[in-house]
């Protein structure tokens, strides 16, 4: 426990013991100071904002060091000594002292202090401290390390955590020393502190949480509109019924709308547990505010000014070569933040500019072709959804009371026109059609949104060709029946054409195939399926599981501003009017939608392994790589994350095996088993019946479940997340909302698909004003911060004393460095044909490095935007 070996000698009385405390301050950070003085308008503050913090960092550390050494001050809590009622004996406050030079390996903006502990032969050695904040301003404190302890050594306490003023805190703030310890094998003298540590985070539930809080508790989603403002602010609560289930979001407490008890009135600025909100350490912070930006003032703007309309698809591309011309008055009301300086060029000429997308980096036109819209399904933003054909016509699992006969009108006529020469028999026998399905999502909401919209819910099959690319076969569209839902749907098949109005028709057709993706991309396999099912996780883990637990210090790098992220969504992006609302197909049906289909979300499945064989992509085969057989060898997200997936739990399993021996251990640990309840119970509260939860009795199951959080934390939504611009960032190739409907023949809209067919696109996709803000939002989501923290990496190399947790962790590194040049291997194999594919993009989105920016590429820990 506490053997290391003895170190600087044997106890004196007198002794004091030398501790080195490492802080930032609050005015150092905080981004609404930086903002605050950045004030001289557009250009000179985007240009400046950059030098203007570099010179805050500077003076504020300055004038802020001379008052922490005299308000500061630490209590040493002994591991090895109680009080006589069996908790650890609590040390003399002491306060800093001397203010070090920088140290070496010193974070920017840090300041390290001396400490010195008076040292009692009784007192044994320390296992926590207690620290008081006697200054009104906070601090963060990022470790303490205590030298030279008598008959131990060194101590490292790593910290990472802002203090508030001690009279803000009901209970004394307490860290413990970095080491690991399940809960039966816990000091007996740090017991009580372990266990009150916990019930301070889980708090009472009860009233409105204020900034300097770190109580995690749940609440559903009841703050997404404002009934207050209007019955078209009001949006449903999503959470805590059958009709609208949800995973939980952070409980802030806030007060109930008049006209509706059940919402909480909106905030633009929402509560997180203070740990969460890791502000402002972090360049991500930049983007939350840039994204603030957008919602507040971008968006209204273009709106109200932009009444254009592209022209043809040169203009589009003007985008990245010249930009577009904006309202002299739009400039004066942007906030001025460095995250805007590559959208907005403020230097005369006054224009909206985009760095090109990598779809068209190469050609500006294979986007169109039948093979990259194939392609993007196994390789581009959202290659999650398609799935192995396996019973046809295809059914729907809509309830055929309330919607009739939802069953495809696609005949094996329509598929056998072009599956070049092979029958339908042989291809659905041989399991080489698939299918891209969004009519079950889309139908029952597709009647109130064409009220505002125009579009189809869309099923798409696809045929396998001999070279391992998909050729798509046919498209269904479906428009809710005219005489009622109960009638089923009303559909026309679609099928490929190159010539004439026809040839402008399929286009069209997988315009809408792709307006249905990205909308299903956006709100479920990204908002839901990571940001929003995470959640929970995090909560509970902070609840139940203490610093001290191993499985905490295994999850904990891969929650990492998730809450915080979420919490700017639920203000700025999937609000009522909100940026998402606004630019996405189903508008003010959006999160709603989400809603439904998590009712059919099953943890297990989120396992790569599980999500392929689930979609008929992959069958067990304990001679193939990762114990799968893939039905699409040049899969490459299958390919490359399977890697990534065996790589995470082999270290999942190298770490778990070092504090659990059997079944009983699991089984006995009282932290693990009321952490995994609450994720359950409390966390995914309305799906807590399903059957398919794991009971989190055995080893493997820990090792399952642990592994498949991180999966969806890091790769999962790096998969998801990072490839928005370089794909969708061109308008054509990923519309994200359509306008009209295809037109009838006989009408000068139907004339033109043929003379003019550019136009007719332009007129059903997403319009200018809306891609605008499209564009500009997911530049943003797509970029790496210049502190990201990837995947084998952690902030701090002493986040653990056990060093056989380090040597697999390192284990852990050398992997994913052998999985990087794996991938870079197969992306230059041109056998591999779905790697790059016309647009000849390699698919990167799975390396797990990245340097800072608009990279396509990197898997952080965590979902940190």
């Amino acid at each position: 426990m506490f053997s290391v070996p003895v170190v600087g000698g044997l106890f004196n009385k007198g002794h004091k013991v030398k501790g080195t405390v490492v802080l930032m301050g609050k005015n150092v950070l905080d981004l609404n100071e930086i903002t605050a003085v950045a004030s001289g308008g557009v250009g000179g503050a985007v240009g400046g904002a950059l030098g203007t913090l570099t010179g805050i960092l500077g003076s504020a550390v300055d004038g802020a060091t001379s008052i922490f050494s005299q308000s500061i001050a630490l209590q040493l809590i002994s591991a090895t000594k109680t009080d006589g009622q069996g908790n650890g004996k609590v040390g003399k406050q002491t306060y800093l002292q001397k203010h070090l030079p920088t140290l070496p390996n010193l974070g920017a903006a840090q300041d390290a202090f001396d400490i010195y502990f008076e040292w009692d032969d009784d007192f044994g050695i320390p296992g926590a401290f207690y620290i008081k904040n006697f200054m009104q301003v906070e601090f963060f404190l990022v470790s303490v390390t205590l030298e030279d302890i008598p008959n131990h050594g060194s101590i490292h306490f790593d910290c990472k955590s802002w203090i508030y003023n001690a009279k803000k805190y009901k209970n004394d703030r307490i860290f413990f020393v970095n080491q690991t310890f399940l809960p039966s094998e816990t000091p007996a003298a740090l017991v009580k502190y372990r266990e009150e540590e916990l019930q301070n985070l889980r708090g009472d539930g009860k009233g409105e949480r204020k900034e300097w809080d770190r109580i995690y508790d749940y609440d559903v989603y009841n703050d997404l509109g404002n009934p207050d403002a209007g019955a078209k602010s009001a949006r449903p609560v999503l959470g805590g019924s059958s009709s609208h289930p949800y995973p939980r979001r952070g409980r802030t407490g806030r007060k109930a709308t008049r006209k509706d008890p059940k919402s909480e009135t909106p905030s633009s600025s929402v509560y997180v547990p203070r740990d969460e909100n890791f502000g402002h350490l972090k360049s991500s912070d930049f983007l939350t505010y840039g994204i603030k930006s957008i919602s507040q003032t971008l968006l209204p703007t273009f709106t109200s000014k932009i009444f254009t309309e592209f022209n043809s698809f040169d203009e589009v591309r003007s985008l990245y070569d010249g930009g577009i011309r904006l309202p002299t008055d739009v400039f004066s009301k942007i906030s001025p933040l460095p995250v805007l300086k590559e959208i907005l060029r403020t230097d005369g000429e006054q224009v909206l500019k985009f760095p090109p997308p990598k779809v068209i980096s190469v050609s500006k036109s294979a986007w169109m072709t039948d093979e990259e819209f194939g392609r993007e399904m196994l390789a581009g933003v959202n290659p999650c959804v398609i799935r192995r054909l396996q019973e046809f016509p295809p059914q729907s699992a809509l309830d055929a009371a309330i919607y009739g006969d939802q069953a495809s009108t696609i005949t094996k006529e329509h598929l056998e026109v072009n599956l070049e020469g092979v029958t339908f028999e042989q291809a659905l026998s041989g399991q080489r059609l698939f299918i891209l399905d969004y009519h079950d999502a889309f139908i029952p909401y597709l009647r109130k949104i064409n009220e505002f919209a125009k579009s189809y819910a869309t099923r798409t099959i696809l045929f396998l060709k001999d070279d391992g690319t998909l050729k798509p076969l046919v498209i269904e569209l479906s428009l809710p029946h005219p005489d009622g839902d109960q009638f089923g749907a009303d559909s026309k098949v679609v099928l490929p054409a190159t010539e004439g109005a026809e040839s402008t028709i399929w286009l069209l057709a997988k315009a809408y195939v792709i307006v249905n993706d990205s909308c299903y991309h956006q709100l479920m396999s990204h908002w839901l399926n990571t940001h929003a099912a995470m959640e929970p996780f995090i909560i509970a883990t902070n609840r139940h599981l203490s610093v001290l637990h191993p499985i905490y210090k295994l999850l904990y790098p891969h929650y990492r501003d998730t809450m915080n992220i979420n919490a700017l969504a639920r203000s700025s992006l999937i609000n009522a009017g909100g940026i998402i609302e606004q630019t996405f197909l189903p508008g003010p049906y959006s999160v709603e939608i989400s809603s439904a289909v998590y009712k059919n979300w099953v943890f297990p499945d989120q396992a790569l392994p599980a999500d392929l064989i689930k979609r008929g992509l992959a069958s067990e085969d304990s001679s193939s790589p990762h114990g799968l057989r893939l039905v699409i060898e040049d899969y490459p997200y299958a390919v490359d994350g399977l890697e990534i997936w065996d790589a995470i739990k082999t270290w999942v399993r190298d770490y778990v095996s070092l504090y659990y021996t059997t079944n009983e251990a699991v089984q006995k640990d009282s932290e693990l088993q009321a952490w995994w309840k609450d994720v359950v119970e409390n966390g995914h509260a309305d799906l807590k019946d399903k059957p398919w939860w794991p009971k989190l009795q055995t080893i493997d199951e820990l090792i399952q479940s642990s592994s498949t959080i991180i999966w969806i934390g890091s790769a999962l939504h790096a998969a998801v997340n990072f490839g928005q611009y370089p794909y969708g960032g061109y308008i054509l190739n990923r519309p994200t909302l359509s306008r009209r409907l295809i037109p009838e023949k006989g009408t000068p809209e139907y004339d033109e698909l043929g003379t003019n067919p550019q136009k007719s696109y332009l007129r059903t996709i997403t319009a200018k004003s809306e891609a605008l803000v499209d564009l500009s939002v997911i530049e943003i989501l797509s970029r790496h911060a210049s502190d990201e923290i990837y995947l084998g990496q952690r902030d701090n190399p002493n986040w653990t004393s056990d060093t056989r947790a380090l040597q697999a962790f390192k284990k852990f590194g050398t992997t994913l460095a052998e999985i990087e040049q794996n991938i870079t291997r197969r992306n230059n194999d041109s056998s591999q044909r779905n790697r790059t594919g016309p647009v000849e993009l390699p698919y990167t989105l799975l390396l797990p490095t990245s340097k800072e920016g608009l990279t396509f590429r990197g898997i952080p820990n965590s979902i940190s935007i």
